[in-house]
Parts: structure tokens; sequence; C-alpha cells
């Protein structure tokens, strides 16, 4: 995931993402794929991170079904990183969770919102 250096880590372990000073050319994080990738929150290593968004963008180009996608994250971070995660994808939804500390991220794929997190 390419992070700009207007993006800081707050001492929660939040990504924090800052407006560009310059107004004439906005940039965006874009992953290879060309979406639009956005972290709106984490407790998560970098690495682990860039592993969600590339499942996720790869779980987006096979399924058309928000429940598909999320399905497949999940069971993808299961097997790579243990049970028990939960994966939540869509463009409106609200959520308050308990996760295990640093197994959490949240972020958007174009219009689209991926929550990720383990806990049990």
């Amino acid at each position: 995931m390419n992070m700009s250096e207007d993006t800081k880590k707050s001492n929660n372990g939040a990504l924090v993402v800052k407006p560009n000073s310059d107004d004439r050319k906005p940039t965006q994080p874009v992953s290879q794929s060309g979406k639009r990738v956005i972290i709106k929150s984490a407790d998560m290593k970098d690495d682990m991170q860039k592993e969600a968004v590339d499942i996720a963008i790869a779980a987006f180009e096979r399924n058309n079904v928000e429940k598909d996608v999320a399905e497949r994250i999940k069971k993808e971070f299961d097997k790579r990183h243990g049970p028990t995660w939960h994966c939540i994808v869509g463009s409106n939804f609200g959520s308050y969770v308990t996760h295990e500390t640093n197994h959490f991220v949240y972020f958007y794929l174009d219009q689209k919102a991926v929550l990720l997190f383990k806990s049990g």
C-alpha cells in the first residue's frame, strides 16, 4: 500500500490521512489494480493492512455480491492468521465491534467499505 508522507500514525495506532497542502495535485492512495485505497482506521501492522487490501481487491475481482467478497476475505484471513476473523463489506453500514489488539482494519476500496477484525 502506498502511503504518502502526509499519512501519519497517531498515538492510538489509527492511521490518519492529512489533506495534501498542494491543491493543484490532489493525491489519493491508489493500488496497483487502480482502485483508490483509503485506510479509515486501523489497529494492525502495515504489512497485514497491505495483505488485507490485496485480498479484498482479489475478492472484488472474483465476486459481485458483497456477502461473497466478505466471505472470501474472512476465510483467507482465518487460513493465514488463524481463527476467528469477521468481515463486513458494503457501502452503507454502522458498526461497533470489539477486536483483538493489532487485528482491526477499516478501509475503503473506491466506494466500498471493508471492516475486517479478529475476535474470539
